[in-house]
């Protein structure tokens, strides 16, 4: 069976809109893939991430969820609607970032607030200066003199101003530098603190790994794991790198089984970690050892078996 086939994913409370359901979705471009048997849901409140490499398949979903394209097979539901029948009506509780963020030239923060609270028939104008205070962009700046950064800020701040129930966000930290980065992830927290929903597409494992608390993985428009982020660190495997006190000791004791060796160089074994650590220290104890250092487990190295895996699978 593919991991495509079904989610994994917790259910949230009976009776609860779950606010995305993607079913057996599939999407193809005439003879190109977009994506193939996609299932997963994203509960209420989580922090969501949608991660996979450039081509994965990541923003055709998004298109799908937003109602932007129609499916070839399989389904897709956001807060409990169709997304084909019903986008107009999702659009009202949802707050969304494309990847390929297009802005008016003469467009202001100050514009943009006006523009869009008369589309929602709400004032943005209290939450739109809070934010743009937590991001620091001016409010009187037009697009064309903004930086690629500042844009960025902006398709932000219109997505959250409105307060929606639901946050769908493609790349959301291209252009931002790593204060901004921090200022957009204390911002989401709170958001899914207070029983927001964020959906954040990367490519990047290290700003997923930093906020999200379940991950779905796409590869070659495929679903290659569906789990929560703890799951993932627990499996993931720790990197050993072991001194020994001759190059002699290196090359002549036998390797435990608690350990893959990946190379032997001069007085040091680098190896990962395949059982408890509290194996390792014991053999060490014993062991003719100059030296021995334990990485945390390598999240890096998991994502990257998953992509070769799924990669040899497709």
């Amino acid at each position: 069976m593919h991991a495509e086939t079904r989610s994994n994913a917790p259910q949230g409370k009976p009776g609860a809109v779950v606010p995305i359901r993607v079913e057996q979705l599939t999407k193809r471009y005439g003879a190109r893939l977009g994506v193939e048997r996609v299932s997963f849901e994203v509960r209420e409140g989580s922090l969501f991430g949608f991660l996979g490499p450039n081509g994965a398949g990541k923003s055709t979903t998004i298109r799908v969820l937003m109602g932007l394209l129609r499916p070839s097979g399989g389904r897709a539901r956001v807060l409990g609607r169709d997304c084909g029948r019903e986008s107009h009506r999702i659009n009202e509780e949802l707050g969304y970032l494309p990847g390929d963020l297009r802005l008016y030239p003469w467009l202001t923060l100050r514009q943009a607030l006006r523009m869009f609270g008369r589309v929602r028939r709400r004032d943005l104008t209290a939450e739109g200066d809070r934010l743009a205070g937590a991001f620091d962009l001016e409010s009187n700046v037009p697009a064309h003199a903004m930086s690629r950064g500042m844009r960025q800020k902006l398709g932000i701040i219109l997505a959250l101003a409105h307060r929606p129930r639901l946050l769908i966000l493609d790349e959301p930290t291209t252009g931002l530098d790593p204060l901004m980065q921090r200022a957009l992830y204390t911002q989401l927290r709170a958001f899914a603190a207070e029983g927001g929903t964020v959906f954040f597409s990367s490519h990047t494992l290290s700003e997923v790994e930093a906020l999200c608390d379940r991950v779905v993985i796409l590869r070659d428009g495929r679903v290659a794991a569906d789990e929560a982020l703890e799951s993932l660190r627990a499996r993931a495997r720790r990197a050993v790198t072991v001194r020994w006190n001759t190059s002699a000791d290196c090359g002549e004791r036998p390797v435990p089984r608690f350990l893959r060796l990946q190379d032997r160089r001069g007085r040091d074994w680098h190896a990962s970690l395949v059982g408890p650590t509290t194996e390792l220290i014991a053999w060490a104890a014993g062991q003719p050892i100059e030296d021995l250092s334990v990485e945390p487990p390598d999240l890096a190295a998991l994502f990257e078996g998953y992509y070769v895996e799924a990669g040899a699978g497709a």
